[in-house]
């Protein structure tokens, strides 16, 4: 017996697979699950069932159904539920072939690896929320291509911005999945984590809704170069092919999800619901205070591109901002930016901000070498 406590409940995990360091994503899953008033919920790789002890629990899920192919797991699913006292559905079934049997007002898919074998039956599942995660960011942004397109039918570009990449890339395949089911989905949070990419999506019925939802897909075009990128809107864009800065042979990735990664008005909701926290806390209003826009630069690769030092990022974003564009930090990187700057616009800034520095340095050297003192900083 190995008993631990994670929230509300205390479980047994003996036997089966516990990740200590997934606990962030089982916080936000609880604080998303309140937020949106969830009363029926299916976890379809359940091991331990605490995700779903906690959700009955401390999210106040009412219709609870724990999944697991593994008979050893669905025994200490029972036994956990009552050593806390709780009640709940316990399935031992093959995930897909539960899924294709019955609809659930949400479906959670946390797999080992990769969810892209399950995404079909959970399209068909899911009647208003599907919740996923992904382990298996190698394949999703770029490093294992062979193996990132047999799994999402999209092909990654290894760039600066490859964590983000990852993450439009799982969505991707999300939106051709519920379009084939006739549903299209709205991206409520999606957040890219240490090791794994976690999003919630609302699945929205109706044929047209799954062609608005298609219309927000498309390609990256990216230049091995020089960095510079622009995206493709539409699954039947055709690419440059070069690069109109440095004539570079560009590489296409995709097709992959170009539309909002979030919906603020649910992150408003749900951050208040969640434990005390800091990281969970901290994650959530990056995400939510983050530009909504494809793709971010890496501040410090953009300085080193042009021969610089980095400025403070917040100085940074400041900076565009009183220049007129949008700016935000973004929870991919923490040398990680957002803008509707073009890159050319940013590079003009960032070597004006260096200058400006380097000439305020010289100031101070000038004034330490006549007598003068420094301000105190």
């Amino acid at each position: 017996m190995n008993l631990i406590t994670e929230g509300a409940v205390g479980v047994d995990v003996g036997g089966v697979f516990y990740n200590p360091r997934m606990r962030l994503n089982r916080d936000i899953g609880v604080a998303m699950a309140r937020a949106l008033g969830i009363v029926e919920y299916l976890d379809a790789f359940s091991a331990s069932g605490l995700r779903g002890l906690r959700l009955i629990r401390e999210a106040g899920v009412e219709d609870m159904t724990f999944n697991d192919v593994s008979p050893t797991a669905a025994r200490l699913i029972e036994e956990n539920l009552a050593r806390n006292g709780l009640q709940g559905e316990v399935c031992c079934k093959n995930a897909n072939v539960l899924m294709h049997e019955r609809r659930f007002q949400a479906v959670d898919l946390d797999p080992f690896g990769t969810p892209s074998p399950f995404l079909a039956a959970a399209s068909r599942s899911a009647e208003e929320y599907l919740f996923v995660t992904a382990t298996d960011t190698a394949p999703l942004c770029g490093a294992h291509l062979a193996s990132g397109i047999r799994k999402y039918m999209a092909r990654p570009v290894k760039a600066e911005h490859h964590r983000e990449m990852g993450v439009r890339i799982l969505l991707g395949l999300a939106a051709r999945e519920l379009a084939r089911m006739d549903k299209g989905m709205e991206p409520l949070l999606t957040h890219a984590t240490e090791h794994y990419v976690r999003t919630y999506l609302r699945t929205i019925p109706g044929a047209r809704n799954a062609d608005i939802s298609l219309e927000k897909m498309g390609y990256l075009e990216q230049c091995p170069r020089c960095g510079g990128w622009w995206a493709l809107s539409g699954l039947a864009s055709e690419a440059k092919g070069t690069c109109s800065r440095c004539k570079e042979r560009t590489l296409l990735a995709g097709p992959l999800w170009l539309g909002p990664l979030k919906r603020n008005e649910v992150l408003d909701r749900a951050i208040p619901g969640l434990p005390e926290s800091a990281s969970a806390i901290r994650l959530m209003k990056l995400c939510r205070d983050e530009l909504d826009c494809p793709m971010y630069h890496d501040h410090h690769r953009l300085c080193r591109r042009l021969g610089i030092a980095p400025v403070r990022l917040d100085r940074l974003v400041l900076a565009l901002q009183d220049s007129g564009f949008r700016a935000s930090r973004t929870h991919f990187s923490g040398t990680g930016l957002k803008t509707n700057a073009s890159r050319e616009e940013l590079e003009d800034l960032l070597v004006g901000l260096e200058s400006k520095v380097g000439g305020d340095l010289q100031k101070g050297q000038d004034r330490v070498a006549s007598g003068a003192r420094l301000p105190e900083t």
